[in-house]
């Protein structure tokens, strides 16, 4: 019996050890099951994860150093935000898009384009070059050998003792109508009695250079013994035509009367950044007046030199006649016109200013009124 009694406790025992393990592995199952989860998706190297450590590492350590990088990024594009925001704007602006159309024209000064011609017939500009004059460099074969800057077949014209009534403004027509430019080296009491037709010239883009104040000789006396006689023509010239212009440019370009040209007075000339213009071919329309003549003279010089600056003069009514059928005889024989300008202006000394002013002898004090309250119209 009490065998029996011994081997009934013992079986309770057994049976409630077994109830208290059923019912710990059900607390433990989703531990149990989450471990093996994480082993079985852990990239484990040979070995499985414990539960815990899975588990406390979530990926908010690694996500930290991601952050800064995007935080940088967000500040560099909030930075030149901006910026773009003009930008487009101004893209879909309909009116900045023609704007850069005048950006092309890559000289700012006009008169060194070659305008378009609506003339098939005219002879029109082959090319411009720009002269630099620093240190007063010399031009023209007939004199100065070292800047022959002309190809073969290429023409500059220019024009002396100018300007003059009717026969500048033909001439400025013929070189019109063959859409052409050319050099004008004017006298300076020339220019005082005409202004109105330098500022003609300049702006319809010719090239005006200066010839003394009164056509005088400067190789012969008094210019050739007193230099400061000789500066005063030049400079009192070169002032004149300046004040004839009314602001717009004349260019640093002189020449000498009859073509007499001191040494010493060169030199001069090349402290104030002048250049100084011989010729290549004379046309001596000043001595042979007949049209047909002239245009005659500049051809068989011109077939004989091939190329040249040609020396001529809109103060002689012939040659102003003669100029467009010489253009027109140009273009057949296939002669091609350059055009020269200044890479700046001249600049006027205001002592020859003043003395060109003190030359109006009978300006008056009395002479202040406009015209309008000192003459009136009171019948036609």
């Amino acid at each position: 019996m009490r065998v029996l009694v011994i081997v009934i406790g013992a079986l309770v025992t057994l049976g409630l050890a077994a109830f208290g393990v059923v019912a710990a592995q059900k607390e433990a199952g989703p531990t149990s099951l989450l471990a093996l989860a994480t082993h079985v998706i852990s990239p484990a190297k040979g070995t499985s994860m414990p539960a815990a450590a899975s588990v406390s590492t979530p990926p908010a350590t690694p996500a930290r150093p991601v952050a800064a990088p995007v935080t940088q990024v967000s500040d560099t594009v909030t930075a030149p935000r901006p910026t773009p925001a003009p930008v487009q704007v101004a893209q879909n602006k309909p009116a900045p898009a023609p704007a850069p159309a005048p950006a092309p024209s890559p000289n700012p000064h006009a008169a060194t384009a070659i305008p378009p011609c609506s003339n098939p017939a005219a002879i029109g500009l082959s090319r411009v070059v720009q002269i630099d004059t620093t240190g007063g460099p010399a031009f023209g074969t007939e004199h100065f050998k070292q800047y022959d800057f002309l190809r073969d077949k290429e023409v500059v014209l220019t024009f002396d003792d100018g300007p003059w009534p009717e026969n500048t403004p033909m001439v400025l027509k013929a070189r019109q109508d063959n859409c052409i430019k050319a050099t004008f080296f004017e006298i300076g009491e020339h220019a005082t009695w005409r202004p109105d037709l330098t500022r003609l010239l300049v702006e319809n883009g010719m090239t005006v250079g200066t010839h003394t104040w009164s056509h005088k000789d400067l190789a012969k006396n008094p210019y050739a013994k007193d230099i400061e006689k000789a500066k005063d023509e030049i400079e009192m010239g070169i002032s004149a035509v300046a004040m004839a212009a009314a602001g717009g440019p004349v260019a640093p370009f002189f020449r000498f009367p009859d073509l007499q040209q001191p040494p010493d007075l060169i030199a001069y000339l090349g402290t104030r950044n002048i250049a100084t213009f011989s010729t290549d071919i004379d046309s001596f329309d000043f001595k042979i007046h007949k049209p047909d003549d002239v245009i005659k003279s500049v051809m068989t010089k011109l077939e004989k030199n091939g190329k040249g600056i040609v020396l001529m003069h809109d103060f002689q009514h012939g040659t102003a006649e003669a100029l467009p059928a010489l253009l027109q005889q140009l273009k057949a024989a296939g002669y091609k016109i350059v055009h020269m300008v200044p890479a700046a202006p001249v600049t006027t000394l205001a002592k020859y200013d003043d003395m060109v002013r003190a030359q109006d002898k009978y300006s008056s004090s009395n002479n202040t009124r406009p015209q309008s309250s000192v003459v009136k119209t009171i019948s036609e």
